[in-house]
């Protein structure tokens, strides 16, 4: 198996953040033309990984969706970092922190609108590390 990790700035707002360009890069290397499976993992308590269409306002009402479902306010029991901070910790329940992908001659066999996304609803960490995983098959 091949491993990777690599740093993804996000900023200090809830975002999501493409990084299908990041695996690809990572996969030209550690498949080198070969088929196996992609593993994305995002080791934080507050961040997930997600594989949605990009660049068409769908990254952003997931960003909204998740406000509507998990608002950031004094509901939450977890305290600490900034206000509604505790929701942050409950994201990855939703939004799962690791997704598996095939690859395929060395290329992620993604559909054509899908994208590799860093979810970051926390903004009090500005930068996030992200392992890929490559396992030949």
């Amino acid at each position: 198996m091949k491993s990777e990790v690599i740093s993804v700035r996000t900023g200090s707002r809830p975002t999501v953040r493409d990084v299908t360009g990041e695996a690809t890069a990572f996969l030209a290397e550690a498949a080198a033309g070969g088929d196996g499976l992609l593993h994305v993992f995002v080791p934080h308590a507050t961040a997930g990984v997600a594989i949605i269409e990009t660049g068409a306002g769908s990254d952003e009402d997931l960003v909204t969706a998740l406000d509507a479902v998990l608002p950031a306010d004094d509901r939450w029991r977890h305290r600490h970092g900034s206000p509604g901070h505790g929701r942050d910790h409950v994201v990855p329940a939703f939004v799962a922190p690791y997704a598996t992908l095939p690859v395929l001659r060395g290329r992620l066999a993604l559909g054509t609108w899908q994208s590799i996304c860093l979810v970051d609803p926390n903004g009090d960490n500005a930068v996030r590390q992200i392992r890929f995983s490559f396992l030949a098959g």
